[in-house]
């Protein structure tokens, strides 16, 4: 039996701190695999900047040169209002079915989950089982004893949570807006991808 995590972002586009912190998750919490996920296009409380085949293309390059890293394009060939979270992994824990199956995400979403924000909150919490990365400002063991839903379906191995060393911050959005600007975001992603968004022009 293996151990997957899931880490799911836009990745419009992603950046070397993605990798990072895929690898240091993957070396604190012992995975096998980390699949990298990329968000549908279709998401009402996101907009992309750049089209699928190009976010695709550059997660692929970025990682391509280690083994422990996988791509997968499904949700974004799914309409994003028809599925949630809790609809993604109960396809991941399908397809992998002897393995253990986690779900990557930041402290602040886990307010949003106890909020009961995200679809299926509920039941989300209770059949999957999720690594959580620190955020500054974001008591993590505060926000769990907080939400009823949270603390309730808590059953001690439910949350996995990282609180040292990961607040590293190099966000996309300030990617590209050295792109747009003008600016230099060279080393901030990885050089094959640097390479990628100036051959297409991306960005600008």
């Amino acid at each position: 039996m293996g151990k997957i995590g899931i880490y799911g972002s836009s990745f419009d586009p992603i950046t070397n701190v993605h990798l990072w912190t895929a690898s240091t998750v993957a070396h604190r919490c012992k995975l096998d695999k980390v699949i990298f996920l990329p968000c549908s296009n279709k998401r009402k409380d996101k907009q992309m900047n750049t089209k699928d085949e190009h976010r695709w293309n550059m997660v692929q390059l970025a990682i391509k040169d280690n083994e422990r890293f996988i791509a997968d394009n499904y949700e974004m060939l799914q309409d994003a209002w028809k599925i949630s979270t809790y609809e993604t992994l109960k396809y991941f824990k399908q397809k992998y079915k002897n393995d253990e199956i986690y779900f990557i995400m930041g402290a602040d979403l886990l307010i949003d989950i106890g909020d009961g924000r995200w679809g299926n909150s509920e039941l989300l919490v209770k059949e999957n089982k999720f690594i959580v990365m620190a955020r500054d400002g974001i008591d993590m063991v505060k926000a769990i004893s907080k939400s009823p839903i949270l603390r309730n379906n808590d059953d001690g191995n439910t949350f996995h949570l990282i609180d040292k060393g990961l607040s590293m911050e190099i966000s996309s959005t300030y990617i590209r807006e050295e792109f747009k600007l003008g600016g230099e975001p060279r080393y901030l992603l990885p050089g094959k991808c640097y390479e990628y968004c100036i051959n297409h022009d991306l960005y600008k």
